[in-house]
């Protein structure tokens, strides 16, 4: 049985003529009523008395416009519903960055911005597994909205977006700073550049994370050859974090996650300043989504970055 064949019945039953009727569902007379005709072998039953004038309804057919009055109905509503539902989630922003973001950027600078232009962001913690080059390719195939990411010149996979479909804003600076944990008289246990003899245990990025190629990128461009001895590589700098904090080594670890682990002396820089590498923290969206919340959300905090430079 098809919808339409009840809201032929609901017509036929207010005008009482097939012609009108068939005016007014906007078809042929001929193929109105074969479709009335179709309804009626379908329920098994007549309903429409065609020998009475104007046209009466059986008492099956009083009946069973009672029901098809409430399933069109209940039918209109729950379109109207989905349509409502498929427009909140058009205009939702949805919101991508990586582990280390999310614990050391967002909670402290987006969410507190997103709190005073009264706008919410659709966070999917996914993406807080993700490889690199998964961040890209989320934006690339509109299956996020704003990618929230580090940035350095040696992040070749960040490329890809880097054409005029998508823009950026610089919202904060970041520096990599390399450390290690102290020992009994509060130094640093490993300091940089090492000894050849001696060198120091490190633990790395693996190469397809955001951060390893800028490591990498650096070092080669220090004037003293750092020794190092690669102990174990992570995606994540909370993971490298917590094997520095027990001592198994130096690690690059963004300053923002580690500030507060600095300031209690239990982990120290290893290494005087040229070992530090700058970064920036940059949202991108591609130019083409047209979703009023964005628009709405990259142009309020474009104005406020500025206003007030990186938050």
């Amino acid at each position: 049985m098809e919808i339409r064949w009840l809201e032929d019945f609901i017509a036929l039953a207010k005008t009482r003529h097939f012609s009108r009727a068939a005016d007014e569902q906007n078809v042929t007379q001929p193929t109105f009523s074969r479709r009335i005709k179709l309804l009626e072998e379908e329920m098994r039953v007549t309903l429409i008395d065609r020998n009475t004038l104007p046209l009466s309804l059986t008492p099956a057919g009083e009946v069973f416009l009672q029901s098809a009055e409430l399933i069109t109905r209940q039918l209109k509503d729950t379109k109207e519903r989905c349509q409502e539902i498929k427009q909140e989630e058009e205009s939702q922003v949805r919101f991508v960055t990586t582990q280390t973001l999310f614990l050391s950027f967002y909670k402290e600078v987006i969410e507190p911005f997103c709190k005073d232009i009264e706008m919410d962001l659709d966070i999917n913690m996914k993406s807080s597994s993700w490889l690199g080059i998964d961040f890209v390719n989320s934006l690339v195939d509109q299956k996020c909205d704003i990618m929230l990411c580090y940035w350095h010149p040696a992040i070749n996979f960040i490329r890809a977006i880097d054409d005029e479909q998508y823009e950026h804003i610089v919202i904060a600076e970041e520096t990599l700073i390399p450390c290690s944990a102290t020992d009994d008289s509060g130094e640093p246990k490993f300091t940089l550049p090492g000894a050849k003899r001696k060198q120091i245990p490190y633990i790395g990025y693996y190469e397809n994370s955001f951060l390893q190629p800028v490591i990498h990128h650096h070092l080669q461009r220090q004037r003293e050859v750092p020794q190092l001895q690669t102990i174990s590589e992570n995606y994540h700098s909370v993971s490298i974090k917590a094997m520095v904090k027990e001592g198994y080594g130096i690690g690059w670890i963004p300053k923002r996650l580690m500030q507060d682990t600095l300031n209690y002396g239990k982990v120290a820089l290893a290494g005087e300043e040229n070992w530090n590498i700058p970064l920036e923290i940059r949202l991108y969206r591609s130019k083409l989504n047209q979703n009023p919340n964005l628009t709405q959300f990259w142009e309020a905090l474009k104005d406020k970055v500025r206003s007030s430079g990186p938050l």
